[in-house]
C-alpha cells in the first residue's frame, strides 16, 4: 500500500508490505519499505529493533521514518522486524527468529526489487547484540536457510563479551535475558563465539553512557583483527537513542554508516 506515503511520512510512491509472516508466531512478522520504480537489484537494509529482549516494536515512527526517507531514494529496500521477546525466548534463542527473518527477506528480495546478497543486517540495544551474534558465527544463519549476507551494523550493544558482562555488577535485564549459566553466557557472546568467517561489521557506541560500550565494541574489533575480519567501531558523542533515532537524518554521523553500507570491507 502506498497511501502511507501521501502523508508526506515517507518518498512518494513509497510500498509499503505490513505483517509478512517469516514464522508461524504471530510475533514472526516483518514490514518492507520499497519504491517500485523499475530499478532492480537494491540493497536491502534488515533492522532488528531493541527493547532489552523483552519489548520493542518494528513500527516505532520516530525509528522507522528516518530511515524509509532517506534510504528508499537513495535505492535502498528497508525492512523492520519483530521477532519473539522474553519469556517466549531469551537473548540466545531470539537470534534464531532473526536469522529465519533474513532468510525470508533473501528468498523473496526479488519481489521487492532487492538483490538477496546484498542485505546489510542492523539493529539497535538488545537488537544490536542479536545481530552480532549471527555476525560473529554466521553458520547459525545459514543453518536455518540464510544465505551470506553483505555486512552488519550494531548500534550500541553493551553486549559483545556476555560473560565479562555477567560476572560484573550488572542491571536485573541481564539476569532475565542470560540466565545463570555462564555456558549459555559463552555461546551468548559475540566475542565468544566469534570465527574467520564472520561477517564484517561496524560497531556504533555511544561515549556518554556510563557502562561505556565502546570498551566491548573495540574488544570485538581487536579479536576480529586478530582472525582477518573486518570489523570498524564508530564511537559517537549521542545518547542510546539517539544512536537509533539520529540515524538518517542529514549529517557526517549517517554518512559515515552510510559509506560502510554502500562498501564494508572484508579481507
Amino acid at each position: 500500500m502506498a497511501g502511507e506515503a501521501a502523508a508526506g511520512r515517507w518518498p512518494p510512491g513509497t510500498s509499503v508490505g505490513r505483517d509478512l509472516a517469516y514464522g508461524d508466531d504471530p510475533a514472526q512478522r516483518l514490514d518492507v519499505y520499497w519504491l517500485p520504480d523499475g530499478v532492480r537489484q537494491k540493497p536491502i537494509v534488515v533492522m532488528v529493533h531493541g527493547g532489552g529482549w523483552m519489548g520493542g516494536d518494528k513500527n516505532g515512527p520516530r525509528f522507522v521514518d528516518n530511515k524509509v526517507s532517506r534510504w528508499l531514494p537513495r535505492g535502498y529496500v528497508f525492512v523492520s522486524i519483530n521477532y519473539r521477546l522474553l519469556p517466549k525466548l531469551d537473548g540466545l534463542l531470539q537470534a534464531n527468529d532473526v536469522a529465519r527473518a533474513l532468510a525470508y527477506v533473501q528468498e523473496h528480495a526479488g519481489e521487492w526489487n532487492g538483490d538477496p546478497a546484498r542485505v546489510i543486517l542492523m539493529g539497535h540495544s538488545s537488537g544490536a547484540h542479536l545481530v552480532a551474534l549471527l555476525s560473529a558465527a554466521p553458520a547459525r544463519a545459514y543453518a536455518l536457510g540464510a544465505r551470506r549476507w553483505l555486512a552488519s551494523v550494531a548500534l550500541d550493544s553493551a553486549a559483545f563479551d556476555v560473560v565479562k558482562l555477567m560476572q560484573k555488577r550488572h542491571i536485573r535485564m541481564y539476569d532475565y535475558a542470560f540466565g545463570d549459566d555462564p555456558e549459555r553466557w559463552r555461546r551468548a557472546s559475540p566475542l565468544h563465539v566469534l570465527v574467520a568467517d564472520a561477517v564484517p561489521l561496524l560497531a556504533v557506541c555511544s561515549t556518554q553512557r556510563p557502562d561505556n560500550p565502546c570498551d566491548q565494541a573495540r574488544s570485538y574489533a581487536k579479536r576480529a583483527d586478530e582472525l582477518g575480519v573486518a570489523v570498524e567501531t564508530l564511537p559517537q558523542d549521542l545518547s542510546h537513542a539517539e544512536i537509533y533515532r539520529y540515524l538518517g537524518l542529514p549529517g557526517p554521523y549517517t554518512a559515515r554508516v552510510e559509506r560502510f553500507m554502500a562498501s564494508p570491507t572484508s579481507r
